[in-house]
């Protein structure tokens, strides 16, 4: 199985490893910055969910580390808790190769003096959040000064959750030999200010995740504005998922479904961003065990937790960066597995569906029928039909004049004229169309 890997100079073990975990090709991320890693240079990637990043800097970073050597020799820094245990996990699967080879986790919710004492230890390679480990810096237990590589995963998260300053402070104290490998779904322009003073002129490796990948079924549903609770009860109802994703884009509109799905008996269980870190754990620790069938959460959960066996994911709300429907929909159909995205939208919502499918999606109309998703008519199609009913309807108006005069019962008298020039033109469409079918 892992022979594809032998392309990069892996020894034996390694191999070994790759096959223990049941990888058997790279992806085209992993093609592409392993060798890099290796070669010991700066790297900078742009790539979506799913395209197989942790990978691609966890193997040739365990490969480079020397167990010999008694300090940290490698840093990965993550925006969220539930990605470092996450990133903790893959490289204990990995390590089970390398027993003599040491890795600890440390993440903010958790005890500080303990922390102190494992970074004491000087574990060869550190994963965490970023203030965490600026406090175990600060506090003199931990030092990240030999440090060969340091890792910054999901760097525009990093922005958006106000941590690229502690990121800037940690990577000072660097030495001058250290490599920083920084992977991001997109390059916003702070981040660029960030990558000119640590990284220098290096090329970015982009990667374009497939658009509808034949393991995912991507579904569009149209619903009234104040319809959509009713229309993901229904879905929920006649949909049975191995795990389930519900996505809002907000905590508060998340946390209304929750309660509105509760209360008419679903499985249901919430993640966001505003739990606490015990209930965040403890959630994490429910739906790992199969505890919900459905999960309600906001965009922290479509980067900061992967779940192993997502079958299905509801989009409630389009989300307002195009970039978290990627986000979203890459949470299923991973692997070997196959999935279903369901988007919901609202009329005042076709620009949204039209960026989505501008992106390359290309989005199945449907809705319930019978318990189950099936085809209607197309989107365009509909969207054609109001424009030019609109459109006949003004035609009509400026056919009903309004006199100069206007005696009681004007308004009454017009709209019965309107109605009747309405039928009549309805009438000739529909004997234009039926003359067509012949």
């Amino acid at each position: 199985m892992s022979n594809a890997f032998k392309r990069f100079k892996f020894d034996e073990a390694m191999l070994k490893a790759i096959e223990d975990i049941g990888f058997a090709q790279p992806t085209l991320i992993q093609e592409r910055v392993i060798p890099k890693v290796l070669k010991g240079e700066n790297v900078v990637a742009q790539s979506e969910t799913g395209s197989g990043k942790s990978h691609a800097f966890l193997l040739p970073l365990i490969y480079r580390v020397s167990a010999e050597k008694r300090h940290t020799q490698a840093v990965i820094l993550t925006p969220t808790r539930e990605l470092a245990k996450q990133l903790h996990a893959m490289t204990n699967e990995i390590l089970k190769s390398f027993p003599a080879i040491r890795v600890q986790s440390f993440i903010g919710g958790t005890d500080f003096t303990r922390d102190e004492q494992k970074a004491g230890n000087a574990p060869h390679i550190v994963i965490g959040t970023p203030s965490r480990v600026k406090d175990l810096m600060s506090s003199g237990s931990l030092d990240i000064h030999h440090a060969d590589n340091v890792v910054v995963d999901e760097a525009d998260l990093m922005i958006d959750l106000g941590f690229l300053e502690t990121v800037d402070k940690i990577a000072t104290a660097l030495g001058e030999d250290a490599r920083l490998l920084v992977f991001s779904a997109t390059i916003p322009e702070r981040l660029r200010v960030f990558l000119k003073k640590y990284v220098g002129e290096v090329e970015p490796i982009y990667i374009e995740q497939q658009k509808n990948q034949p393991s995912i079924h991507y579904s569009l549903v149209p619903v009234k504005g104040n319809q959509k609770t009713k229309k993901v009860l229904d879905i929920v109802r006649d949909v049975t998922p191995y795990i389930g994703l519900i996505f809002a884009n907000s905590r508060e509109r998340a946390d209304e479904l929750f309660d509105y799905l509760n209360a008419e008996g679903v499985n249901a269980g919430l993640f966001h961003g505003g739990l606490n870190p015990r209930e965040r754990t403890k959630e994490i620790k429910k739906i790992r065990s199969l505890h919900y069938e459905w999960i309600v959460a906001s965009d922290l959960a479509s980067r900061g937790l992967d779940i192993d066996g997502a079958s299905h994911v509801i989009n409630y709300d389009i989300p307002k960066e195009i970039e978290f429907f990627t986000h979203r929909v890459g949470r299923v159909g991973r692997g070997t597995y196959e999935g279903t995205a369901i988007t919901l939208y609202t009329p005042d919502e076709e620009h949204q569906v039209n960026l989505i499918e501008k992106k390359g999606y290309h989005l199945k109309h449907e809705d319930l029928k019978g318990g189950e998703l099936a085809p209607i008519k197309p989107r365009n199609k509909r969207a054609a039909r109001q424009k030019r009913n609109t459109e006949t309807e003004k035609n009509i108006e400026t056919r009903v004049k309004k006199p100069k005069k206007v005696k009681p019962g004007y308004k009454k008298k017009r709209k019965e004229e309107l109605e009747t020039l309405k039928r009549q033109e309805r009438r000739k469409y529909a004997k234009r169309n039926k003359k067509k079918r012949r």
